[in-house]
């Protein structure tokens, strides 16, 4: 089975995930990113990562999905939210909408990673009359992001795609 694992990653999350499932994946397998813009029609699957912006995979990888056609496809994601949050879940859940059904999507995986330093900046500047104020809650998940992705966590992700190959 030919795989291209191609990811974008912004701070260094997804990269660090990619990489691990990468060292799982069978000889001949080949990793990349998104900016390479790699063609994908030679390839039995490709497993994807992005990190979440507004809920959606960053919008490099959107374009890149946008073609991809009749292909067995893995998703992968990391964002601020927690692992097992309602948010990583309906991220997951949008862009299996976007693949399918012109894909199959095979294997999907989520998890917290440290937050863009500039994007925590202008949070900490939001005020509680803010459509998206800070809050202690927000803060904490913030401090507990910037410890992901772990190595629990790339162990589970290499155990999902483990699994599908």
């Amino acid at each position: 089975m030919k795989i291209l694992l191609i990811y974008s990653s912004r701070t260094g999350n997804t990269k660090k995930v990619a990489e691990a499932i990468y060292e799982v994946l069978p000889e001949g397998s080949v990793i990349c990113p998104v900016d390479d813009n790699p063609s994908y029609e030679d390839y039995d699957m490709i497993i994807i990562g992005f990190w979440v912006d507004k809920g959606l995979p960053d919008v490099k990888t959107l374009k890149y999905m946008e073609n991809i056609e009749g292909k067995k496809i893995g998703i992968f994601g990391t964002s601020g939210a927690y692992n097992d949050s309602e948010r990583g879940k309906k991220t997951l859940e949008r862009t299996r909408q976007l693949l399918e059904p012109r894909n199959e999507v095979i294997a999907e995986f989520i998890c917290q990673g440290k937050i863009d330093e500039r994007l925590l900046e202008r949070y900490k500047n939001r005020g509680p009359d803010h459509s998206n104020p800070m809050t202690e809650e927000k803060r904490k998940r913030h401090e507990e992001a910037k410890k992901h992705p772990n190595a629990n966590d790339l162990n589970r992700a290499q155990e999902v795609f483990r699994k599908i190959i």
